[in-house]
């Protein structure tokens, strides 16, 4: 019996606005594009268009092959949980396309699973090629698509050029790869001993997340807690090969470290031994610099914050309670103690503005309104506890919870808006402060978008960080595009 994959997406320019949907049927055994479909469907919204697009590419494997087993991937995680059976379909709009999805093939012929973003880029780009068609007054034709080229990357992988904007992990882990598939030693070669350090085992780890908030770290100093191995792009080709030699070089250290063979200066490295510079894990490469360091520090607590209710930017901006005053003078005797942070830049929420000042007085610098690190706005969830908006939107909610695109009720921010303002505000700062250690004042969602973006972590990812009010993270970015994260929800300094 023949098996195939159909991958499908769906789009909303608006949400909703102008919807559009793609679908790709391949060949399970062979991993060959067997059909595409796509489509302008006018005014709608992205589940709505997710499911048309789901539908289409039932069809096509029907049409193919209507005995075949069919796995259905995509990155709607709404769309799967219901199709498969485990979430409720209570939506008006959506009853009708999952009724007319599951009379397509049989059930028992169809399983579905989830695949990240990253991983759909077929189905996506057929959906936003009948979205442009659709802009021009035109339908989507097959004959002008240039959707497939490269889509199957992924089945056999020639590492890509990463597509990640500068400071998120997956840009050097995949330049990493790069280098180690163009410079992996012959047998012959292997069997001699190359001297390397073994971030396991060199010198000035990163902080706990339990240390004091005086561990955040110094400007000056250009270690990083991991992610450094090669370039993420950009670099001339000098810096390639000196990449490209590190991230060999750290594959040899780990081999090394189990047994495989003989990294002799790695004791030395560890010990700050002369002449030894470590150049992947904790250690400094002398091309790259100090880097850009950025302390995030979320305000401390307003009068919600223990009632744990949503306080976006589009809600009553709530100032400081005692308890969040007392937070923000604790914070800042720390950052007093150190002596560390050279530039102070806040949300323009009224919560932030005050603890920021909290620190700036005791640090005697000025404060910096910065638009970009403002709070989610949660549109009509603003002062609701979740319960409560469990109980009055829960359709909406159960959205918001799958897809990173999805609006509070209202039409708020998503997620996904958040991380592109998130990425451009950093961006900019990188720039800006380059080799600098400055103070982001900020909110929840930014701060764990800041350090999901620097891992390269899924969208998910947001829903299992915890984050303190008065807590204390710290990234730092290096002028290769790599990040590092060196610390996560620091709470010590708010103990007596």
């Amino acid at each position: 019996m023949r098996e195939f994959i159909v991958e499908a997406d769906g789009g909303s320019r608006g949400n909703p606005g102008p919807a559009g949907y793609g679908s790709v049927v391949i060949d399970a055994a062979t991993g060959e594009t067997l059909a595409e479909r796509a489509e302008y469907i006018g005014v709608a919204t992205n589940n709505v268009a997710e499911y048309r697009g789901l539908v289409a590419g039932l069809r096509a494997a029907r049409e193919l092959d209507p005995s075949a087993t069919v796995r259905v991937r995509m990155d709607s995680k709404l769309v799967v949980e219901q199709m498969s059976g485990r979430w409720k379909i209570k939506h008006p709009d959506m009853k009708p396309l999952a009724a007319e999805a599951a009379r397509v093939l049989p059930a028992a012929q169809v399983t579905y699973e989830w695949i990240p973003r990253e991983r759909n880029k077929h189905a996506d780009r057929l959906a936003n090629e009948a979205m442009d068609a659709g802009k021009r007054g035109e339908q989507w034709e097959a004959s002008a698509s240039r959707a497939g080229l490269g889509a199957r990357v992924r089945e056999t992988p020639a590492v890509p050029e990463p597509a990640a904007p500068p400071g998120d992990a997956a840009a050097g882990a995949a330049k990493a790869r790069e280098a180690l598939t163009r410079s992996r030693p012959t047998p012959a070669a292997s069997a001699a001993p190359t001297p390397s350090s073994d971030p396991a085992t060199a010198s000035d780890p990163a902080p706990s997340a339990t240390e004091d908030a005086s561990a955040v770290p110094v400007a000056p100093v250009a270690d990083a807690a991991g992610g450094r191995a090669a370039g993420s792009g950009g670099e001339e080709d000098a810096t390639k090969t000196r990449a490209d030699r590190r991230a060999v070089r750290a594959v040899a250290s780990r081999a090394a470290a189990t047994g495989a063979g003989p990294a002799p200066d790695a004791g030395r490295a560890a010990e700050g031994g002369p002449g030894v510079t470590p150049s992947v894990g904790w250690g400094a490469a002398p091309d790259l610099g100090a880097p850009a360091t950025f302390v995030l520090l979320r305000h401390g607590e307003t009068p919600l914050t223990p009632q744990k209710r949503f306080s976006g930017s589009g809600g009553t901006d709530p100032s400081l309670s005692d308890v969040g005053r007392e937070q923000a003078e604790r914070v800042a005797a720390a950052f007093a103690r150190r002596g560390t942070i050279q530039h102070i830049l806040a949300s323009p929420l009224a919560r932030t503005r005050e603890t920021a000042g909290a620190v700036a007085a005791r640090l005697g610098l000025e404060v910096t309104v910065e638009d970009g690190l403002i709070e989610t706005d949660f549109g009509a969830w603003e002062g609701l506890t979740f319960g409560e908006v469990r109980e009055r939107h829960p359709e909406d909610l159960n959205a918001w919870l799958a897809d990173p695109e999805a609006e509070p009720t209202g039409g708020g921010e998503s997620f996904a808006a958040t991380a592109t303002r998130i990425a451009a505000t950093r961006d900019r700062l990188v720039a800006r402060y380059a080799g600098r250690t400055v103070l982001l004042v900020t909110h929840v969602t930014p701060i764990k978008t800041f350090v999901r973006l620097a891992l390269g972590a899924p969208p998910e990812s947001l829903f299992r960080m915890e984050l303190s009010a008065a807590s204390v993270s710290a990234v730092a970015y290096y002028a290769d595009g790599n990040a590092s994260v060196r610390l996560l929800n620091d709470t010590s300094h708010l103990r007596p």
